[in-house]
């Protein structure tokens, strides 16, 4: 492995991840001063939606995903180990997860930005495209459910976790490796949305709106 293109990598993550779009969008298009300050309080997609509209809310969140899937490429991009092997996957996964930890703790922004959603499904769609079309299904059906965007992502968090439980043929010992890390964005994400378990619990978590639910 070429280490040094390694670090390269990783910093690039973190501060790919870092960048504030929630914040920036606010700011350029809209005069916003601090999206923060406005809704649920964070710097994600989903309040962008709720504060500044679909449009923005689209935008951000499109970005947000890109920023996942391009700091977990980029091991692969830089040829940091051969491709297809086990050391270039934990360089890859290592990188998306500095990306998201940068969403949720961003330089750039005091380190108070999102919740890591968009930027952990940039990142899985880098490494496990199918299973994040199973999961954005997942997300889907239960956001029409229940309306609740917070339980819709933690559900899917869950769901990519106990997708790798399947079987593979031939067995890989990556799946173990692979289990591991779904679980622990699974739990990264209960975390992340800790105040709306909350607010879940107490019936003031915010809805949806649905055209049939009108």
């Amino acid at each position: 492995m070429n280490i040094p293109l390694l670090l390269l990598a990783l910093l690039a993550a973190y501060l790919l991840g870092s960048i504030p779009t929630a914040l920036w969008v606010g700011r350029r298009f809209f005069g916003l001063a601090d999206i923060r300050q406005h809704g649920s309080g964070n710097a994600g997609a989903t309040n962008t939606f709720r504060v500044l509209g679909k449009k923005a809310g689209s935008a951000v969140m499109a970005i947000d995903v890109l920023k996942g899937y391009v700091a977990t490429a980029l091991p692969a991009w830089l040829a940091v180990a051969p491709a297809g092997s086990g050391p270039l996957l934990y360089a890859q996964l290592g990188a998306g997860a500095l990306a998201v930890v940068g969403h949720i703790y961003p330089v750039w922004a005091q380190f108070r930005g999102g919740k890591g959603v968009a930027t952990i499904v940039g990142m899985m769609l880098a490494i496990a495209p199918a299973t994040v079309g199973v999961c954005i299904l997942v997300f889907l059906a239960m956001l029409a459910l229940f309306r609740y965007v917070s339980l819709a992502s933690m559900t899917a968090g869950l769901a990519f976790a106990l997708l790798q439980l399947l079987p593979m043929k031939p067995f890989k010992p990556d799946q173990s490796f692979m289990l591991g890390v779904g679980f622990a964005i699974a739990i990264l994400l209960v975390y992340t949305h800790r105040a709306n378990i909350g607010r879940l619990r107490a019936g003031t978590e915010s809805r949806v709106p649905m055209p049939w639910a009108r």
